[in-house]
């Protein structure tokens, strides 16, 4: 098998990342994903541009574009011509899915909002991500993840130390997550087909996922009135979930979160064990009292050896929770991301190229990619050939 989800028809009109990512990932999983494209094609076909990449790299010269858009089908189709929405419709009429980032006033325009695709193919699961909702006064407003997701959504201020400006998102952060819960989204309402013969729609919003992943905070003050303090290294009130630097300048972060039973162990890693019994530092409550003091005692010990040196001591401590704090060449060159099965070899032609693989397996139904993202419209005669088939 291709994966789960081979035998599934997935039609995608999906632009930049949000709802591509969710097709890259049941494309990934082996849905067959047909991705309408317009004339000038899906704007994520521009990154690599804005990114400086040289056009002449091959599949290397778009790689965020690569990443969500492999093993799909490309057809393109003028959905401003009546022609072109009629073979859309067409599509839809064969498919399992519809998955879209298109905003609703658009989709009701083109006459491909839910309830008119739904009359024509009731059992189509037809998955929507929007920037804000379905309802409310700015249901309809323009979003791309670093508005919706990152700034309003309170990520970006949670993540400003006092006195700072506001750090930049990474590309497609909030797309990624919004991206995935929509693909768990149509499995699921896939299984409840399965129970109803009814297809649904489902929606999330980047809103609703900046929201979703910023939770442990946002309920908190929900359900408490109370806001979780922005912690800042030098005073952490548990220094054993703070991040240190070695003597070579690379650094790491401790993860000592249950203060008894990680505290032991990090004063045997650090050669300190008279800490256990030093009133300044015996109890949980004495360590936050006195946090600036062990978080600088800390840093003159970690910083006085190279990363050589504490790694072998860290890893002898089964109590001792750590990592590195990589850097994207250190991912890359790490044994354990491949041997996670991070990455994996995409087909091209004759040979393979290597992609970040999307983070989940199976294993009665393997997933494998089939191919590198398509060329604009490459597939239009393929799938309008298989609609003319069906109409026979």
């Amino acid at each position: 098998m291709a994966g789960p989800l081979e035998g599934f028809r997935v039609v995608e009109l999906g632009v930049w990342v949000a709802a591509p990512a969710a097709g890259g990932l049941l494309a990934d999983w082996g849905a067959d994903v047909v991705k309408i494209e317009p004339p000038s094609g899906d704007p994520a076909r521009t990154f690599g541009r804005m990114l400086g990449l040289d056009p002449d790299l091959g599949v290397a010269a778009n790689p965020p574009f690569e990443m969500d858009n492999r093993s799909k089908r490309s057809v393109v189709l003028d959905l401003g011509t009546a022609e072109g929405r009629a073979t859309a419709i067409e599509l839809l009429s064969t498919a399992d899915v519809f998955l879209t980032n298109v905003r609703p006033a658009a989709l009701r325009r083109l006459e491909l909002d839910f309830e008119t695709v739904a009359a024509r193919n009731p059992r189509l699961v037809y998955g929507l991500i929007t920037g804000y909702g379905l309802t409310g006064p700015e249901a309809d407003r323009a979003a791309y993840d670093v508005a919706a997701f990152w700034a309003r959504a309170g990520l970006a201020d949670l993540l400003t130390r006092p006195g700072d400006t506001p750090p930049f998102q990474r590309g497609g952060m909030g797309d990624h997550s919004a991206g995935m819960t929509l693909a768990a989204a149509v499995c699921a309402a896939l299984l409840a087909r399965n129970r109803t013969g009814a297809g649904q729609l489902v929606s999330t919003s980047l809103y609703r996922q900046g929201a979703y992943t910023v939770s442990f905070d946002l309920n908190t003050v929900l359900m408490s009135g109370e806001q979780i303090a922005i912690g800042q290294r030098e005073t952490m009130a548990n220094p054993c979930m703070n991040n240190y630097t070695t003597g070579d300048g690379k650094r790491f972060w401790i993860v000592g979160l249950q203060g008894d039973r990680h505290w032991p162990a990090l004063c045997r890693a650090v050669d300190r064990e008279d800490w256990l019994t030093d009133a300044r530092f015996a109890t949980a409550r004495d360590r936050y009292r006195n946090a600036r003091e062990l978080i600088a005692e800390l840093d003159a010990i970690f910083a006085g050896h190279p990363m050589e040196h504490w790694v072998p001591l860290f890893d002898k401590e089964p109590d001792f929770f750590w990592s590195p704090i990589n850097s994207l060449d250190d991912v890359i060159a790490d044994e354990q991301f491949h041997a996670a099965g991070g990455i994996v070899e995409v087909p091209d032609g004759i040979s393979t190229v290597p992609m970040v693989a999307s983070p989940v397996d199976f294993s009665a139904t393997p997933w494998q990619p089939r191919m590198v993202a398509p060329a604009l419209g490459a597939h239009n005669d393929e799938i309008l050939d298989e609609l003319r088939g069906q109409d026979r």
